[in-house]
């Protein structure tokens, strides 16, 4: 996949990057450890739009020290309308998606638009 990913800017949290840039010779933003707030950075950049996808593996079987973190990631890419890969078929279909080479128009939900009626509603 490294020809598919050298047209991309890689993003990823401590040990993580610094693999990812030795086996494919790619350039890799580092952020933090995941428990050293590696994942809440990765959600700070899907908030600000810096981000279009996440491959995020995990071992199902293990309790993950910042699982409640990873949660977090989980909630913000949910909002903002981010695929999240967490085993090698999703991101095999990911990468090899035709949205890899295109734009794809995310739709956001409008959740201050929700509060702002829900508030509406609860005052009549």
């Amino acid at each position: 996949n490294k020809n598919i990913l050298m047209n991309h800017f890689l993003s990823g949290t401590g040990t993580t990057a610094r693999l990812i840039s030795e086996k494919t010779e790619l350039p890799v933003r580092a952020y933090n450890s995941g428990p050293l707030g590696g994942d809440q950075q990765i959600g700070c950049r899907i908030v600000e739009g810096n981000i279009d996808f996440v491959i995020f593996f995990w071992d199902p079987l293990e309790s993950q020290p910042h699982d409640p973190d990873v949660k977090a990631l989980l909630r913000i890419a949910a909002v903002y309308d981010i695929p999240i890969a967490n085993n090698r078929a999703t991101a095999d279909f990911l990468i090899t998606s035709r949205y890899m080479n295109e734009e794809y128009e995310r739709k956001v939900i409008n959740f201050n638009k929700i509060m702002h009626d829900r508030l509406n509603e609860m005052t009549k």
